[in-house]
Parts: structure tokens; C-alpha cells; sequence
């Protein structure tokens, strides 16, 4: 248990109510994570199925469902995901609040490099995610007039992945720390603390969103009135939002240490206000659009395989973020009450904890595709041993 509460220290007896002890400082935090990571996981899983069945589809007709089925899939992916980050950062700000110690262990110690790999995974995943939806534009008609801008979105989740992944210290030889001058790379070291990667990953949330968002306009042309007001305060949002991040970074930079972990709370809400306000101005600007036709079916082949990226990523990463999330209670079964003295109790090593995790991932990607298999076996019409005779003819 990592957060203890309506227990006395010192002597481990429970001197609250069951209520109390069942809501400590991180039940909520921790459930919203796991609340919104398993409304993300479900959509992958399902979203991998219709690829799978995609693939395998011999008709126009079954193609067409399953791309239709991929969409809604991972539409539900990426609403689950998109404020998973933010949950993320809540439960870690419990955990700092509730024990410097073991925030400092997670953040600034040998676990610190897993929050590397972390960047990696989730940057993959949101490359995958807005991949999909680029390739969602050839659906319609007239979705190549947003095609235009792909390139431009791809440059910011791709320099905002490269950022999230740079550390900030490196791990070298005593000649190369001395080739180096330090251990902190003159050019690159400024981008491995919090304030550029915040920054990063709130750009990258926010132009997956207008991915999806300029997916969603291709098959619909709004007829109100205002359109154009409304398209001008979209992108009013999208341009003012982004300047406040960017703006919040720099300042995460000039502003004392205290204040750094201040200075991303204003770019969470700028990030969470561009997406709802957006969102409310497109539902009421495209009622009773235009509809265009969607060619349901009409994916490339790779496209799906972004879908198949999704559910290995997040198998992947909810393993790697429950071994650091146990990892912090060290030596504690109950942290700070209970010791754990067991001969068998201790924290694998990283490279360890890596190979099991990953183990872990490819046997439960094969039986998911095993019951994917199962589930096409079942569904094939046998032939009519009789010959479709009845029995007493």
C-alpha cells in the first residue's frame, strides 16, 4: 500500500474506520487514472480486432464494417487517452504532497530513466493515433483540403516527441563526460527538464486533437450562418492556446523552482480548454451540416496497422507504470508502517523488470489474437451435412 491512511504509525493498528483506510490521499487520483486508462485500453483492444478483421475481410461489405468498427474503436482510444495524461500528473502531485521522498525517488532517481521510456511509448502511441486519422481523410472526398496540413501537425508531434524523450543528464564514461564537459549536454541538456516537456506534450495533445478534428470536418460542411465566426474563433483557440504554452514553458525556464510545477498547471487548462471549447463550437456549428459520403473501406493497409500499435503500447506501459508505481514503496509492504522482510521481497533491476514486461506483453498480444482467430472460426457457416434436405426426406 503506498498511502496509508486511518492508521497509527507507530504501532500499525488501524485506528480509523474501514472508509477511512479504503480513501487514502491517492484513492481518487489513482482511480481516475485507472478510469480513463481502461475506457483507452478497452477501444485498442476492440480497435485491433476490426483491424485484424480488416485484413482478413474478403468482401467490400465486411471491409467496409470493420473500417467502420476501427474508427469507432479507436475514436474511443483517444477520448480515453487524451485527459490520461492530466490524470497522470494529478496522481503524481498526490503522491509529491504525500511523501516528498517518495516523489523524489520516482522522479529524480534511477526510476526517473523509465519516465524516459514512458515518452517513448506514449509519443509512439499518439504518432500511431494521428496516423490512423490522416489516413481517415481518404475516406471522403473532400478530405484531401486538409490534407495540406498533415505535414505541419506531423512536425509538432514529431519535435514534441523528440523533446518529451531527451534527458536531461546522460549516463557516460568518465571520457565521455570529459569530452563532454559535464554530464549535461551544452544544446540539448535545457530540453530534458519539465518545463520544455511539458510544454511538449501539451502541444501534442492538442494537435492530435485537431487531427481528429480535421477528420470529423471531412465528411461534414456546416450550413449555419455563422460558420465563419465559428471556424474564426477556432482557430483564435488553437492559436492564442498555443501561445500560452509556449509562453508558460519559457516562463517554467526564468521562474524560480518552486514556481516550475505552478507554471504547467496554466498550460493543463489552456491544453483541456482548447479541446472542450473547440468541441462545443464544432457540435453546435454542424448542426444539420452537410454530410459528405464516407467510402467506408477506403484505408490502406498500413493504416491499420496503427491500430494494431495501440493495445502492444498500452499493454506495454501499464506494466512498465505499475512496476515503478510498486518500486516506490521500496523496502515497504505497507509504506512507512509494515516492512516487508521476506527473503524474496526486492526490486528488480531495470533491465530485469524490462524483460519480464515484455514477455508479459507478447504473450498477452498472442492470446489476444488467438481469441481474435477463435472468434473468425466461430463466426464461419458450416455446410449442411444433409445438403440442406430435411430430416425425413
Amino acid at each position: 500500500m503506498m498511502s496509508p491512511a486511518g492508521v497509527d504509525p507507530a504501532s500499525g493498528a488501524v485506528v480509523g474506520s474501514v472508509w477511512e483506510a479504503t480513501r487514502n490521499p491517492l484513492w481518487n487520483p489513482l482511480n481516475l487514472h485507472r478510469f480513463l486508462a481502461n475506457i483507452a485500453y478497452g477501444g485498442a483492444i476492440v480497435g485491433a480486432y476490426a483491424a485484424y478483421r480488416f485484413l482478413a475481410a474478403q468482401k467490400d461489405s465486411e471491409r467496409a464494417h470493420y473500417d467502420w468498427m476501427g474508427y469507432v474503436s479507436n475514436f474511443i482510444a483517444v477520448a480515453g487517452f487524451l485527459p490520461l495524461p492530466f490524470a497522470g500528473y494529478w496522481l503524481m502531485a498526490e503522491i509529491y504532497a504525500y511523501s516528498q521522498q517518495m516523489g523524489i525517488t520516482a522522479m529524480g532517481g534511477i526510476l526517473a530513466w523509465l519516465f524516459i521510456i514512458q515518452a517513448v511509448l506514449i509519443g509512439t502511441l499518439l504518432l500511431a493515433v494521428n496516423y490512423y486519422l490522416w489516413c481517415g481523410l481518404g475516406r471522403t472526398d473532400e478530405g484531401q483540403r486538409f490534407a495540406k496540413w498533415i505535414k505541419y501537425i506531423a512536425v509538432v508531434i514529431v519535435g514534441g516527441f523528440l523533446v518529451w524523450v531527451t534527458p536531461h543528464s546522460l549516463i557516460l564514461t568518465p571520457q565521455e563526460i570529459q569530452a563532454l564537459g559535464g554530464t549535461h549536454h551544452k544544446l540539448l541538456g535545457p530540453l530534458g527538464i519539465m518545463p520544455a516537456k511539458n510544454t511538449a506534450v501539451n502541444l501534442m495533445l492538442v494537435f492530435t486533437f485537431l487531427s481528429f478534428q480535421l477528420f470529423y470536418r471531412s465528411s461534414r460542411k456546416p450550413t449555419v450562418s455563422w460558420a465563419p465566426i465559428g471556424n474564426g474563433l477556432i482557430v483564435a483557440l488553437y492559436v492564442i492556446g498555443v501561445l500560452n504554452i509556449v509562453g508558460a514553458g519559457i516562463y517554467g525556464y526564468i521562474t524560480p523552482t518552486v514556481y516550475k510545477v505552478g507554471a504547467s498547471v496554466p498550460q493543463v487548462f489552456t491544453t483541456l480548454t482548447i479541446i472542450v471549447a473547440s468541441a462545443i463550437i464544432d457540435g453546435f456549428m454542424l448542426r444539420g451540416a452537410t454530410a459528405a459520403k464516407v467510402h467506408w473501406g477506403r484505408m490502406s493497409t498500413r493504416s491499420q496497422y496503427a491500430l494494431f500499435v495501440l493495445p502492444v503500447v498500452f499493454t506495454w506501459l501499464m506494466a512498465l507504470m505499475g512496476y515503478i508505481r510498486s518500486s516506490l514503496r521500496t523496502h515497504w509492504h505497507v509504506y512507512t508502517i509494515m516492512k516487508d522482510n521476506s527473503p524474496e521481497a526486492y526490486i528488480p533491476t531495470i533491465g530485469e523488470a524490462g524483460n519480464i514486461i515484455t514477455v508479459i506483453t507478447l504473450m498477452f498480444m498472442l492470446l489476444i489474437v488467438f481469441i481474435f482467430w477463435l472468434s473468425q472460426i466461430g463466426g464461419t457457416k458450416q455446410p449442411d451435412p444433409g445438403g440442406g434436405r430435411g430430416a425425413g426426406s
